[in-house]
């Protein structure tokens, strides 16, 4: 069962860290069931990355590290507002600080190359707040992804993980 407001995804175990555990999951969409897929530039790119694999970073308390093996079968879940809030960070602020950089330059300076050469700024600026941001709360449980069931590579389900 889904623990709500939660998003879940079923992985495999790849590389184990001492703190960490490497999960490899299958991307998956919509898109099938979209009316737009033709036109929609997401579903193309989802049509050439078809079964692509991505590796997420689940950090794990160093006592429970031993019960894991590559291979096991795993379900990892995030909170949805930590996603909304992510994706805010990730795609907002770089946008808000180049509109920022370019209002700033065309105030102080006239013409339109300092507000590029601003907007330029403010956004490489936003481009290093948001990599200060994924560094400071990379080990942060809270900001992580979490096992909540592991499955041993057996396929037999041991249990639920808290």
């Amino acid at each position: 069962m889904k623990p709500s407001g939660q998003i879940t995804e079923v992985g495999r175990v790849v590389e184990i860290d001492s703190h960490c555990l490497w999960i490899e999951t299958i991307r998956q969409t919509t898109c099938q069931s979209c009316s737009a897929q033709k036109a929609c530039g997401h579903g193309i790119m989802s049509n050439i990355a078809k079964n692509r694999t991505h590796k997420i970073r689940v950090a794990v308390d160093a006592s429970d590290i031993a019960g894991y093996r590559v291979d096991d079968e795993v379900e990892i879940s995030i909170p949805e507002h930590l996603l909304v809030t992510g994706a805010l960070v990730v795609y907002l602020l770089p946008l808000l600080t180049m509109l920022g950089g370019a209002l700033l330059f065309a105030q102080v300076w006239a013409g339109d190359v300092p507000a590029v050469i601003g907007a330029v700024t403010g956004f490489a600026g936003g481009i290093f707040l948001v990599r200060y941001h994924a560094a400071r709360f990379n080990d942060v449980g809270a900001f992580n992804p979490s096992v909540t069931r592991l499955r041993a590579a057996n396929s037999q389900i041991i249990g639920r993980v808290s």
